[in-house]
């Protein structure tokens, strides 16, 4: 009988070993494939079509046209109508590291149609380098009755009461005295950015109702497609500038004073080259972040990526894939969705040439 009922246990407990390995065989195999399909997902995700298809919804057809060298742009949705996001796409045969040369040459923007100036500032920052940094002389006459809530130009509250107190709007020389006081902010507002990061921006008051520039940029970025998901980095670098830190960037800021609505506005510009391998993105992107405008854009955010690839014929090159976000002034209401309709029309054009312009001088110069 012992030894009978032995047996039974050595049979017993082989059957249980047997289905434990049975079992451990399982659990890996299923872990091999889940290792494998992350692994192809990552791969998979490197192809800027992906991205397309996926985040942004272009059709089949419109990849394909972008694989062949075409130009597509289209109008994302927003939280609000004061939002504005626009994505275009098209493929360049040129080296992706050409772009961001071509991107920061300011002799380049100086010649651009829109562009009336344009100024880059030194490390550090001088006063000299605001050199054509100047309001409009409409601009200068709104200054004067410039009020915290009622004000014609863009303005922190601080540089509204700066004005007020600080310039003899009787005296000959009152037009030099206001932009030497707005020249001072915007040298004084790099400064701070730079040891502060987007609190130093604090919030627009020339409206009723303030603008905290900080926490609509954190909410813009939310809704970027690109950001979170790819280049996860770079949104935290976007952030909290300066403690955030990242590898292979080169930054500057510049000013510019451009024609794209009914008044010439003056932009401070925080410009972002960086490099990026990884599993999900390669390539070059450029940041252009807004940190201040004397109109329109309340906030406004760049981004281009190019990204290496084959076109549809199976040619070198990268995928140049841009994304515009802003918030702007007045498109809430009836006639502000009327205005919102004509300014994402025009800002698709516009977008769209702009590809086509970098398309072609990129290839011409390859």
């Amino acid at each position: 009988m012992p030894r009978q009922r032995l047996r039974n246990n050595e049979t017993r407990g082989t059957g249980d070993d047997g289905l434990l390995k049975r079992m451990r065989r399982a659990v890996t195999l299923i872990c091999i494939a889940i290792v494998l399909s992350v692994v192809c997902a990552a791969e998979t995700t490197k192809d800027p079509r992906v991205f397309l298809k996926q985040h942004v919804g272009l059709t089949a057809q419109q990849i394909l046209a972008i694989g062949q060298g075409k130009i597509v742009t289209k109008a994302m949705p927003s939280r609000t109508p004061a939002e504005l996001f626009v994505v275009g796409a098209t493929f360049v045969k040129a080296p992706p590291e050409a772009y961001a040369k071509l991107a920061f040459d300011m002799e380049r923007l100086r010649r651009s149609p829109s562009y009336m100036a344009v100024g880059r500032l030194s490390d550090p920052p001088r006063f000299s380098d605001l050199d054509g940094f100047t309001f409009e002389p409409e601009d200068i006459r709104s200054l004067r009755s410039c009020r915290p809530g009622r004000c014609g130009v863009q303005l922190p509250e601080e540089t509204i009461l700066t004005l007020n107190q600080r310039i003899n709007w009787e005296a000959p020389d009152a037009t030099l005295q206001a932009n030497h006081q707005v020249k001072k902010m915007v040298l004084d507002l790099v400064h701070r950015y730079q040891a502060e990061g987007n609190r130093a921006i604090g919030s627009y008051r020339d409206k009723d109702h303030p603008f905290d520039v900080d926490a609509q940029f954190r909410a813009l970025l939310a809704q970027s497609p690109l950001l979170p998901a790819y280049l996860p980095s770079l949104r935290e670098y976007l952030l909290e500038y300066p403690r955030a830190t990242l590898p292979n960037v080169e930054s500057f800021f510049f000013w510019e004073k451009v024609s794209f609505g009914l008044k010439p506005t003056l932009r401070l510009n925080h410009a972002i080259s960086y490099r990026t391998k990884g599993p999900l993105t390669t390539g070059e992107i450029v940041v252009v972040k807004q940190l201040y405008a004397s109109h329109y854009l309340q906030l406004a955010l760049d981004l281009t990526a190019c990204v290496p690839g084959n076109s549809g014929a199976g040619e070198p090159g990268f995928y140049l894939i841009t994304f515009k976000g802003s918030t702007q002034q007045g498109l809430t209401g009836f006639f502000g969705s009327i205005l919102r309709t004509i300014i994402v029309s025009k800002t698709r054009t516009a977008q769209e040439k702009i590809l086509l312009n970098i398309k072609t001088s990129l290839e011409r110069d390859r």
